[in-house]
């Protein structure tokens, strides 16, 4: 005869099993499901996402942000080829976005995972690098500008010519941009910034060779950091770098130099063989809510194409000329490009002059 309390035990350990075994018989789906986690592996400039809205959309969605950074388009590109699935989003300059494209590195996008679409601006969708917004989504555009320290620098600058000047030897910040720097001594020559003729980059080098003297440093990731201590009395940087050293040092000004105005646009991509598209794709909407993305601008002052953000934003942040061009400067203005096989040759100059530091 079994003893009550056994009896008792008995049947617990039954009803358990019982329990247990019906967990067991549920969909290998369900149960997979709920075991995977959540995640989006994010791939990002750095100093181009505020930690806070990271966190925001962490809480609000339960998907954890992986996020790892670089500093430039080339770097991007090198990692992401080199790995394939391990990033589900990544930000890429428009000339990059067709790179990817022609290189059929980039997953479609889901717009209709993507209503918040609807608040980009007319002026940034449809773009000649990625007709229709099939494998790109907009997320801030800007420019390079030149930043002077007035309170060092008494000598009037409104041009990329005064750069060279020997006054300004180890005093310059510039960005780590391939792009940017070949582009502005193209220009310098009265031809594209996406010049091919071998003649202008050769004289480009050479030209580029002659200002390393005055460079202190390449920095495309805080620039602003040397032009606020001091370290640097001018800066050819991104344009928020630029608003931001001024909002710590009054005395920094920024300008559009004569020779051209250099224009980008960032833009969300996810790269081939993405493991968390959707959660990709959900990371993206996110960012494109206008309280979100204008808070995004307050700290990050560059152009936001999100026309809904742009109204939640004070006039101080609109109404400045280097966050927000004028029309004119629009006009001056011109975008990187893809340069095909010719890459090549902007490639070799670049590796050429870095190694010559």
């Amino acid at each position: 005869m079994i003893k009550p309390w056994k009896w008792k035990t008995c049947l617990s350990l039954l009803t358990t099993g019982a329990l247990l075994l019906m967990a067991g018989c549920g969909s290998d789906s369900a149960a997979n499901s709920d075991s995977k986690p959540k995640v989006v592996n994010v791939f990002n400039w750095s100093n181009y996402l505020p930690e806070e809205v990271i966190k925001q959309f962490e809480q609000e969605s339960g998907i954890k942000v992986n996020y790892s950074t670089y500093s430039s388009n080339e770097e991007m590109l090198a990692k992401l080829t080199a790995s394939s699935g391990v990033y589900d989003l990544a930000v890429a300059t428009s000339y990059m976005v067709d790179i990817m494209r022609k290189q059929q590195l980039l997953e479609p996008i889901d717009l209709t995972k993507i209503p918040n679409f609807q608040n980009i601006g007319e002026d940034y969708v449809n773009q000649a690098f990625d007709p229709n917004n099939e494998n790109s989504v907009p997320y801030l555009a800007g420019n390079v500008v030149i930043a002077v320290n007035t309170d060092k620098v008494k000598t009037p600058i409104d041009s990329y010519a005064d750069l060279w000047k020997p006054e300004f030897k180890n005093s310059l910040v510039v960005v780590d941009d391939m792009r940017a720097l070949i582009g502005m001594t193209n220009q310098m020559q009265g031809k594209s910034m996406n010049e091919t003729d071998p003649a202008v980059l050769a004289k480009s080098k050479q030209m580029l060779k002659e200002l390393l003297p005055n460079i202190k440093a390449f920095d495309s990731d805080n620039p602003k950091s040397l032009l606020i201590n001091g370290e640097a009395s001018v800066g050819f940087v991104y344009g928020a770098e630029a608003a931001l050293a001024q909002k710590e040092v009054p005395a920094i000004k920024a300008f559009y130099p004569k020779e051209g105005v250099i224009l980008w646009m960032d833009n969300f991509v996810i790269p081939k063989d993405a493991k968390n598209k959707e959660a990709a794709e959900a990371f993206i909407n996110f960012l494109l809510k206008p309280e979100v993305s204008a808070a995004i601008s307050k700290e990050i002052p560059y152009t936001n194409p999100n026309k809904k953000a742009k109204e939640l934003l004070d006039k101080a942040i609109t109404d400045d000329p280097i966050v927000y061009p004028t029309e004119a400067d629009l006009k001056r203005g011109e975008y990187a490009g893809d340069l095909g096989d010719k890459v090549t040759e902007y490639d070799r100059l670049w590796n050429e002059l870095k190694s010559s530091q």
